[in-house]
C-alpha cells in the first residue's frame, strides 16, 4: 500500500446530485441515512415530520463548497426544517440557483473518514483511496499532507480483494468489530463503480457513528459520458439546468466540447489534433478557450454549430480552425464556416478567424473561404502564431462587447 495524490479525470463526464448518488450506492449495499428530496419548504417540513427527529437540510447543486456557502443546515424539528429549506431554496451557490434540497435524518457522528474509487490512468487500474481526514476536500489533503491518502489498486480481472479493503480499514483505525462492515462498503463502492462505468465514486465523509456503525453521509459520483449509451437509466439522471449551456448545445450537435478559461476558440477534427492544437497555441503565448472536436466526417451543419457555440462564449476573441481533412472534407468545413458567419452577421464582426485547412477537397475549401474573404494557411505552427497575433486586432473585449 502506498500514498499518492488524486489523479486527473478526463473531460467527458456526467456529474449527478448527492441524492441520486446515494440511491445508486444504496442499491449496491452502501448504508446511507434515510433521506428524501424536497422542492418546497412545505415538502421539507412534511419529510421532517415523518422522520420525527432532527434532520439535515442540504442544497442539491453540482458544485462543491455547499457547507461554506450556507447550503447545509441542521434542523431540530419540522418547523426548523421548513425555515432552513426556506433559507436554502433559491440561494445561489457558485452561480447555481438551488432548486432542490435533500432532507436526511441527522446522525451522531463520532469520526469522519474519506473513501473513494477512481479510474487511475497512471496505474491502469481502479484505485481505492482512503483517508482519516474525511469531511474536507480531498484535494486539500493531497496538497498539505499527501501521506495521509492511502491507496490500493484493484486487479482488473479479480476486482478488489478482501485483504486490500482490510488493509485500508486497519490503516484508518477502524474497530476490529467493524472491519467487516468497512470491507463490505469498500467492495460495494467498487462494484457500483464498475457496474456504472464510473470515473470517480467518492464518499466524503464516510462516518463512524456513536454506536460504531459506518454510513455514507455524502457521495459524489462521476460517470463516463462515453459509456452512457449502455446506461439509459443513468443518462436520465442528467440535470441540464445546471450544466454549461454551451456543453448542452454541443452534445445535442454531436460535438465534444469543454469550455476553458482562455480567449482563443479552437475548432478541430480529432481529439488528438485538438490537444496538439491547444499545446501549440500555448507554445506561442496564447490561451485556448476550449476543447472542441467536431469529429471525423463532420458536415457543414456540425461545423456551423461549433462556430455558433464559440461565438456564444463572451471570452472568445479569436477563432482558430485546425482541420486536417481525411474523412472530414475541407469544402464541407469551409461551407460551415461561411454559413455560420452569415447567420451571426455583425455580432462577430470584431472576431478574427484563422483557418488551417489541409487534406481532402482542400482546393475547393480554400476557394469557398476566399470567396467569403477568408484565407486559409497550411501549417499548424503558422496558424497558431497567426491566431495569437490576431488578438491585437480583435475588437471584441472580455464579456463579448465589440468596441
Amino acid at each position: 500500500m502506498r500514498t499518492a495524490t488524486t489523479p486527473v479525470l478526463g473531460a467527458a463526464r456526467l456529474n449527478i446530485h448527492e441524492y441520486q448518488a446515494k440511491q445508486i450506492l444504496a442499491k449496491f449495499g452502501v448504508p446511507v441515512p434515510e433521506g428524501e428530496v424536497a422542492s418546497t419548504p412545505d415538502e421539507a417540513r412534511s419529510i421532517a415530520d415523518r422522520y420525527g427527529g432532527p434532520v439535515v437540510v442540504k442544497a442539491q447543486v453540482l458544485v462543491g463548497g455547499r457547507g461554506k456557502a450556507g447550503g447545509v443546515k441542521l434542523a431540530r424539528d419540522r418547523q426548523e426544517a421548513y425555515d432552513r429549506a426556506t433559507d436554502i431554496l433559491g440561494m445561489s451557490i457558485k452561480g447555481i440557483t438551488v432548486r432542490k434540497v435533500l432532507v436526511a435524518r441527522a446522525v451522531d457522528i463520532k469520526r469522519e473518514l474519506y473513501l473513494g474509487a477512481i479510474l487511475d490512468r497512471a496505474s491502469k487500474a481502479i484505485t481505492l483511496m482512503a483517508s482519516a481526514e474525511g469531511g474536507v476536500e480531498i484535494e486539500e489533503v493531497a496538497r498539505v499532507a499527501p501521506e495521509k491518502i492511502l491507496r490500493v489498486q484493484a486487479n482488473p480481472f479479480l476486482g478488489l480483494a478482501d485483504y486490500q479493503a482490510r488493509e485500508l480499514a486497519f490503516a484508518l483505525g477502524i474497530e476490529r468489530t467493524r472491519v467487516r462492515d468497512f470491507v463490505g462498503i469498500a467492495k460495494a463502492l467498487y462494484a457500483a463503480m464498475i457496474a456504472s462505468d464510473g470515473s470517480l465514486f467518492e464518499i466524503n465523509p464516510l462516518a463512524v457513528l456513536g454506536d460504531g456503525s459506518i454510513v455514507a453521509l455524502d457521495a459524489k459520483l462521476v460517470l463516463d459520458d462515453s459509456a452512457l449509451y449502455r446506461h439509459p437509466e443513468l443518462e436520465a439522471l442528467r440535470d441540464t439546468a445546471e450544466e454549461e449551456p454551451a456543453e448542452v448545445a454541443a452534445r445535442a450537435a454531436g460535438l465534444s466540447y469543454v469550455r476553458l478559461s482562455g480567449n482563443i476558440g479552437c475548432v478541430v477534427n480529432g481529439a488528438g489534433l485538438a490537444m496538439a492544437t491547444m499545446d501549440v497555441v500555448k507554445l506561442h503565448g496564447g490561451d485556448p478557450a476550449n476543447f472542441l472536436d467536431i469529429g471525423g466526417g463532420a458536415r457543414a451543419d456540425r461545423v456551423s454549430a461549433a462556430l455558433r457555440i464559440l461565438f456564444g462564449d463572451p471570452q472568445v476573441r479569436v477563432v482558430l480552425f485546425n482541420i486536417f481533412g481525411g474523412i472530414t472534407r475541407c469544402d464541407e468545413v469551409a461551407s460551415g464556416i461561411v454559413s455560420a458567419l452569415r447567420e451571426a452577421g455583425d455580432s462577430v464582426a470584431g472576431v478574427p478567424i484563422v483557418v488551417r485547412l489541409v487534406g481532402t477537397n482542400e482546393a475547393e475549401g480554400r476557394r469557398i473561404l476566399a470567396d467569403a474573404g477568408l484565407i486559409a494557411v497550411s501549417g499548424m505552427d503558422e496558424a497558431a502564431s497567426a491566431a495569437v497575433a490576431a488578438l491585437t486586432k480583435s475588437t471584441r473585449q472580455p464579456g463579448g462587447i465589440v468596441r
